[in-house]
């Protein structure tokens, strides 16, 4: 699914894409302001000792969960300067929750993003995950050279023309962080 939708046709029914296939950014001044809220999630994994020393407040460069939930916040209002053909949006508010799970090793990320706009916030949402998780590499990376980003996904939508939207996955690693 895209990001605006168009009303007018576009090359093969996409809408960051212009009839002759070049690429646009979509023209949501039409659609009507509706509240959006989307959730996206993922995961950073990790060696059991890093994961442990971010718990327990021992790595080398800080708070690694209030410096990553902040960067998280940052980049999902900054999204349309990450990802070329997005809107800037004015967002009522992010939530980025930060949950380790020492069982696998991991942390579990989830950012919950609210606007009342023309478009959605689903990139809002992912850029948010994808920016906590490169910042608890950034603050881990000297102790662990093995952490992996990864499983990062939309979970759910809701707002707009489209509706509400649910990811359909179950099982363990469905668990919502924070939960």
């Amino acid at each position: 699914m895209s990001r605006g939708g168009s009303p007018g046709g576009s090359a093969k029914g996409l809408s960051h894409l212009d009839e002759r296939g070049r690429a646009r950014m979509v023209d949501v001044g039409e659609k009507p302001v509706t509240q959006r809220v989307c959730v996206a999630r993922g995961e950073v994994r990790m060696a059991p000792e890093t994961l442990a020393r971010i718990v327990e407040g021992r790595a080398p460069k800080g708070d690694v969960f209030a410096t990553a939930r902040l960067a998280g916040i940052q980049a999902a209002k900054r999204t349309d300067e990450w990802i070329p053909l997005c809107h800037s949006l004015p967002l009522d508010s992010v939530d980025i929750d930060l949950t380790p799970d020492l069982e696998h090793s991991r942390v579990m990320i989830q950012a919950r993003v609210q606007a009342h706009a023309r478009t959605g916030v689903e990139m809002e949402a992912l850029v948010a995950v994808s920016a906590a998780g490169l910042t608890i590499y950034d603050m881990c990376k000297a102790i662990d050279r093995e952490i992996a980003m990864g499983e990062i996904r939309l979970e759910s939508k809701s707002g707009g023309k489209s509706g509400s939207w649910q990811r359909s996955t179950s099982g363990p690693d469905a668990t919502p962080a924070g939960d």
